[in-house]
């Protein structure tokens, strides 16, 4: 198993679109990309801890190839906008990829160039991936306990 680490917006879409992608094993709802230790739900909104609503996917990566999960990333919100997704802004509604190795780094690169190369105006930022820290139990498997569908994202051919 491996995982990856995606910020795009509002968790509760991005996990919902990761969790469905066969080899996916699992997904949770969380926070990277900060200074602060065990941030809760209310310390992120403050936009004083640095961090990024954040999905953990989990994965076989010989069913999935992790290339694979950052198109499904790209595809699912609008990685042109900075900081914010749709009605949702603030620093942590950020796009931004944390990788976990050099392999992830590069295959997330020769995405965001072929995307720029494409004439998008790509504001997904690449950074080492440090720590994640989970969120609340409420805000896991959100739109399978409320049930209908993300308001921020959809899947968008690009």
């Amino acid at each position: 198993m491996a995982k990856a680490y995606f910020a795009g917006g509002c968790f509760w879409g991005v996990e919902f679109y990761m969790k469905r992608i066969p080899g996916v094993v699992n997904v949770i709802s969380g926070y990277s990309g900060g200074d602060e230790e065990n941030p809760t739900y209310e310390d992120v909104c403050s936009k004083k801890t640095g961090h990024a609503e954040t999905v953990e996917v989990e994965y076989d990566d010989k069913k999935v190839k992790y290339a694979d999960l950052v198109w499904t990333f790209f595809r699912i919100h609008d990685f042109t906008q900075v900081n914010r997704q749709g009605p949702d802004i603030g620093v942590q509604y950020r796009s931004e990829i944390f990788y976990v190795n050099e392999e992830q780094r590069i295959d997330a690169t020769e995405i965001i160039e072929d995307l720029k190369g494409r004439g998008y105006d790509v504001a997904t930022q690449l950074t080492p991936f440090k720590a994640f820290w989970p969120a609340e139990d409420y805000h896991q498997n959100y739109y399978d306990k409320k049930g209908g569908e993300p308001y921020c994202h959809y899947l968008r051919n690009i």
